[in-house]
């Protein structure tokens, strides 16, 4: 077996040690654009408040007018009655019965108006509302924009990658590719270095003994360091 292998999987490592770079910044992003949105969260958030209070006010006054309808066609009725009242007793009973219909329809109609003054108050804070977040989206929109195709950028180089990993990985001896998957997956990023010139692991930099150096050297493959069990290399050290 050669030393050509080794180097794959150095080169292997390379395109690990890239995607991890990758991943850690492409989970770099997302907080730096709730950082950049941050300032029209509050302002968002208080004009969907305002809207659906909005809203609700609006109902409301709907519910007073059409109660106030109902109370004023009750009115007429009872005015209709008061013409065909028989005695003072019917008539006294009928015209207590509008005063109490008219005292409800004054409130409806007092609420109805007090609540219309603090819609028109409310749309007038809304449009308030809605500008400033208008202009604070504007504000941030070149730098939104901007980290969302840089965001993008990194999102495809990642997926050009792994998929040139995916196909590397194949011209690797499959038991060194296992050594190799076995080291990083104990969580360890190196698992390939070389000899430094003085016979030094390029990892941990423990000596190494110097018939392990010869055989490093000569090509083989698959050789461990001893201290820190990354797997040995000839060539420059790329890790």
């Amino acid at each position: 077996m050669t030393d050509d292998t080794t180097g794959s999987l150095k080169d292997l490592q390379d395109i690990d040690l890239r995607l991890e770079q990758l991943r850690s910044r492409a989970s770099e992003f997302d907080p730096l654009l709730a950082e950049v949105e941050e300032p029209s969260l509050a302002l968002e958030q208080e004009v969907v408040t305002l809207k659906n209070r909005l809203q609700e006010m609006k109902v409301e006054e709907r519910r007073l007018e059409h109660s106030a309808d109902d109370r004023r066609a009750r009115w007429k009725k009872l005015e209709e009655r008061l013409k065909s009242v028989r005695n003072l007793r019917e008539e006294a009973a009928v015209r207590a019965e509008m005063d109490l219909m008219r005292q409800a329809l004054e409130g409806d109609e007092q609420e109805a108006l007090t609540l219309l003054d603090q819609i028109r108050r409310m749309e007038d804070r809304l449009d308030e509302q809605q500008a400033a977040l208008d202009q604070a989206q504007a504000d941030v929109e070149p730098r939104r924009l901007q980290l969302l195709e840089e965001q993008k950028s990194v999102m495809e180089e990642y997926e050009v990658l792994k998929n040139k990993r995916e196909q590397y990985a194949g011209l690797v001896p499959v038991h060194e590719r296992q050594d190799y998957e076995r080291i990083r997956g104990g969580g360890r990023s190196v698992a390939v270095a070389s000899l430094t010139p003085d016979g030094a692991c390029g990892h941990c930099f423990g000596m190494i003994p110097l018939q392990v150096q010869n055989e490093v050297r000569r090509g083989a493959t698959g050789i461990a360091c001893e201290a820190c069990g990354v797997l040995l290399s000839s060539g420059d050290d790329l890790a």
